[in-house]
């Protein structure tokens, strides 16, 4: 559990006061605080980032490169993953039509605590861990009044029904070296591309706030995806 303390530490830069659940009919974002959007200029990171794999789906070569910031504690990214982002895949990425780039944001601890167990089995089951962990969001997010003790072990649930032995799940989200590598990983993709809130997409370069599905569609196929 130290351990786990000592990840909560390395993150508390990006930490925001609080994420919330708002709700509306049409889309909506979590705000970034501004201490996270004032970064270091690309290059002068003193974290060696250049092993952190980009998690990805659909076709590389596709016209069309999408990404979608999105942090795993954030509401509206739990919406947007389970609406939109299935229509998304049957559409465009299963397709071939673009290639989809996922990256992580981090608000707090248990942000980064999911974020390494998604990756702890690798780029095969990347995907199909951030399915479970939206999908039960507001469980372990929530759980023992959002208690570090009681999120882990939600996460470590999540983390078996995935098929990951105990010790794998341990080492990786005890490992507060990662954690600090994916923390500067996102600070810097953060800072490139002017992301201010969740879920962010950046389409072929471009930066565009949270939207409605026929909204995306629509950008997606006028950047030439359709």
């Amino acid at each position: 559990m130290k351990r786990l303390i000592a990840i909560v530490a390395a993150v508390a830069v990006v930490a925001v006061a609080a994420w919330f659940v708002v709700g509306r009919t049409t889309p909506s974002a979590t705000p970034l605080a501004a201490t996270v959007t004032t970064q270091p200029a690309e290059g002068e990171s003193a974290i060696d980032i250049s092993d952190v794999q980009e998690m990805q789906q659909g076709n590389p070569d596709a016209p069309v490169t999408m990404i979608e910031y999105a942090s795993y504690t954030c509401p509206h990214c739990a919406a947007f993953n389970t609406g939109p982002y299935k229509q998304l895949k049957k559409d465009y990425i299963d397709t071939g039509k673009i290639n989809f780039i996922y990256r992580e944001v981090y608000f707090d601890g248990p942000g980064v605590w999911a974020s390494l167990l998604a990756r702890c089995a690798g780029p095969e089951k990347f995907f199909g861990i951030t399915d479970l962990l939206y999908a039960s969001q507001s469980n372990w997010a929530n759980a023992g009044g959002r208690d570090p003790v009681a999120i882990s072990a939600e996460l470590k649930k999540i983390g078996r029904l995935a098929g990951m032995d105990g010790d794998k799940i341990e080492a990786c989200m005890q490992d507060d070296e990662q954690a600090k590598k994916m923390v500067e990983w996102f600070k810097v993709n953060s800072a490139k591309d002017d992301i201010t809130g969740t879920p962010s997409f950046v389409i072929n370069g471009k930066t565009y706030s949270n939207m409605s599905y026929a909204d995306l569609k629509e950008t997606l196929d006028a950047a030439g995806a359709n």
